[in-house]
């Protein structure tokens, strides 16, 4: 009896497997006049779903991605949805920013969920990318990765930030230090990011970034390692110390995580740095809670490649509404991933309000060939040329005194050929 149980228990999840694989190929049929045959699309409803590392080994956290996200599909179905439709947000999956966690959540959310599109997807890791391009499911989130840069399902919410040769570079961070320092001419910057392909991808980039705006790049180095951060910066702090013939550079750029940047900068300042310090992540008032992390982050110049919070910018002014009522009516501390998931979501629905009431995978991509729109939190959208070029705007702000001061304003630069 116990083999014969066995044998049932084998042939059932062989089945099951099969009937798995094929769920992604044949999607949930809609009603008659509606959609065809379009995965995740009713009479009613679309549903959508998300990829967020909400938890990970260095405590970093990116789980306000998911409110943002909510919080703007909430407006969109208070207005009545996308041509009728209700999206049905099942909120995001978290990867624990682990490669075999971003491949499973991306295969839940196709083969079990039936989703018709995942929005957002923000972690630094994307392997899930291959298999939901193969099963043609448009897929948003914040182009800082390679993945984000040519695939046709792909999106970055502001375009393409890791191009391939051929593609264009967003000249926002170099443009704007070099506005800091008052000029670009005879400065010198020094880049570090973490040992992994991105942070080699990120080194290659920006130093041709900086280069271009007339910078002269003393140190470029992905060293930093990526799985654990370390508890003796010394050794980092002496190369870039001396990076610059011998004498500190003007500007100490941190391609790297909260976590890291509190270890470098307050290293750096303890041996005397006095140059501009700069970083694309630590943007998040719930930061300043800490007096330690307060002082590292302290004088730091933040990238931002969306308008700042204390822009005067009614859609920013919409965005803070939408966010306080997807958190229960709640005053909460706004953050750069908040507006990542929100700004995933909005490109996600722009395009699809372009699609029509026949809502298909064919009819969304084929919206997407000509769309574009002007005047959003992100400056001008356009596709399919986000999926090879960024959108080139952005600003910087300084984090003073225990508040955040915007210190170039938000602007669109013309981005320059990447080689």
């Amino acid at each position: 009896m116990l083999r014969s149980i066995r044998t049932l228990a084998a042939a059932a999840a062989a089945l099951a497997l099969v009937s798995a694989c094929n769920s992604a190929a044949t999607p949930d049929k809609a009603p008659p006049g509606t959609s065809g045959d379009s995965r995740g699309v009713t009479a009613d409803s679309i549903k959508v779903g998300g990829i967020v590392s909400m938890t990970t080994a260095s405590g970093y956290s990116k789980k306000d991605t998911d409110l943002g996200a909510k919080a703007r599909y909430l407006r969109a179905n208070a207005e009545g949805g996308v041509n009728g439709r209700k999206i049905d947000y099942l909120g995001a999956e978290d990867d624990g920013q682990d490669p075999a966690k971003n491949m499973a959540a991306a295969r839940k959310l196709v083969q079990q969920d039936k989703v018709f599109a995942v929005s957002p997807m923000s972690s630094v890791t994307f392997s899930g990318a291959d298999f939901l391009e193969q099963e043609k499911v448009p897929t948003f989130g914040w182009g800082t990765l390679p993945s984000f840069c040519g695939p046709k399902y792909i999106y970055g919410f502001n375009g393409c930030l890791v191009p391939s040769p051929g593609g264009t570079l967003n000249q926002t961070w170099p443009e704007g230090i070099g506005q800091v320092l008052g000029g670009a001419a005879g400065k010198s910057v020094a880049v570090i990011a973490n040992d992994s392909d991105a942070g080699k991808f990120g080194i290659r980039t920006f130093q041709q970034g900086f280069a271009s705006a007339g910078f002269t790049v003393s140190y470029a180095k992905a060293s930093v390692p990526a799985t654990a951060v370390p508890s003796d910066w010394s050794a980092y702090v002496k190369e870039i110390m001396q990076s610059n013939g011998g004498k500190a550079p003007d500007a100490v750029v941190s391609v790297m995580q909260t976590p890291n940047n509190i270890g470098l900068f307050t290293a750096l300042k303890r041996a005397g740095y006095k140059g501009l310090i700069s970083d694309p992540t630590d943007y998040d008032p719930g930061l300043l809670a800490k007096e330690a992390t307060k002082q590292a982050l302290d004088g730091v110049h933040v990238l931002l490649q969306f308008e700042p919070f204390e822009s005067d910018n009614p859609k920013m002014t919409q965005f803070k509404a939408d966010i306080k009522a997807a958190a229960g009516g709640q005053d909460v501390p706004l953050n750069m991933h908040m507006v990542t998931g929100y700004m995933s979501a909005d490109l996600f629905l722009s395009i699809a309000r372009k699609a029509g009431k026949d809502l298909t995978v064919e009819s969304f991509q084929a919206a997407a060939q000509g769309f574009s729109d002007t005047g959003t939190l992100v400056g001008d959208r356009a596709e399919p040329k986000g999926q090879k070029d960024s959108f080139g705007c952005g600003a910087l702000v300084q984090l003073k005194d225990g508040a955040y001061k915007v210190s170039v304003p938000f602007k669109c630069h013309e981005p320059i050929p990447f080689s």
